[in-house]
């Protein structure tokens, strides 16, 4: 098989692959953030880095039979400011959607976040499917919807493991928040600034995002935030994967990654 991934980054794909054990014949891996390919070639130094999405032809590739991707997600999400397509980020979309065509392969898999309905109905009518909507949730300790548009056949919802952070982190009894500041005006009201934590009170964590500040854990001495592995955890990735660059870049590409096992979970109706 061979696989074209595009906006790698750490390559989420590839581990869920080689955990199903489905052979692979060439990896190619489109990124740019030079951080998350050294992660990519230390687990994977087989993997063909052919640089920016913009660059690649389908014409310089061989027969590919699955397309991946995760398209920078910041002008579609929820939690942002919604800019749709003008975003220059979401506008990478339609080089997938280029890729797409020029590569016509058997099996393509789009992930994205948690956006407006008129957004997905325009991915949707460029893909030619519709999306299945899969929350981590079900598989791990983090709470993380995501939309699938894919072509694999026979894509159901995954049996809910009822898997709570304390048992992916091994810390009983854990409390996950995140900081709920005072307004910015809170000289003018008389207030003092303390960090307020709001808990999640279905025992899974946060979503993983890029700079960690979501999720913090509740201990004797006060709060910490989640460390770079009990975040590898949280996605499925396995333990150190992201290790030999820096904390705040280990964050930042498990934050855009892909929790593993529900990749897998759609990837093992290609076997």
């Amino acid at each position: 098989m061979n696989v074209l991934s595009l906006f790698d980054g750490m390559s989420c794909g590839q581990i869920a692959l080689d955990k199903l054990g489905i052979k692979v014949d060439n990896y190619f891996a489109s990124e740019i953030d030079k951080y998350a390919i050294q992660v990519t070639q230390k687990n994977y130094p087989n993997t063909k880095q052919i640089g920016s999405v913009t660059e690649v032809k389908g014409v310089d590739l061989p027969k590919i039979d699955l397309l991946i991707g995760g398209s920078p997600c910041q002008g579609f999400s929820t939690a942002g400011k919604e800019l749709n397509f003008e975003d220059p980020r979401s506008k990478l979309f339609f080089e997938y959607v280029r890729m797409l065509k020029e590569c016509n392969p058997k099996y393509f898999l789009l992930e994205n976040v948690r956006m407006k309905k008129e957004f997905r109905d325009i991915i949707s009518k460029y893909l030619g499917v519709e999306p299945i909507h899969i929350n981590s949730s079900k598989l791990t300790g983090q709470n993380r919807p995501r939309f699938y548009w894919t072509n694999i056949p026979n894509i159901n919802q995954p049996i809910d493991k009822l898997i709570k952070a304390e048992d992916v982190l091994g810390i009983k009894n854990v409390k996950i928040g995140q900081p709920q500041p005072y307004p910015r005006n809170y000289k003018s009201l008389g207030l003092k600034r303390v960090e307020r934590m709001e808990f999640r009170t279905d025992g899974k964590s946060n979503a993983i995002i890029t700079n960690s500040t979501k999720n913090q854990i509740e201990t004797e001495s006060g709060y910490r935030k989640l460390t770079p592995t009990e975040c590898e955890k949280l996605q499925t990735v396995p333990s150190g994967y992201t290790e030999g660059v820096s904390n705040s870049q280990r964050y930042k590409m498990l934050g855009n990654g892909w929790t593993v096992d529900v990749i897998a979970h759609i990837f093992k109706n290609l076997k």
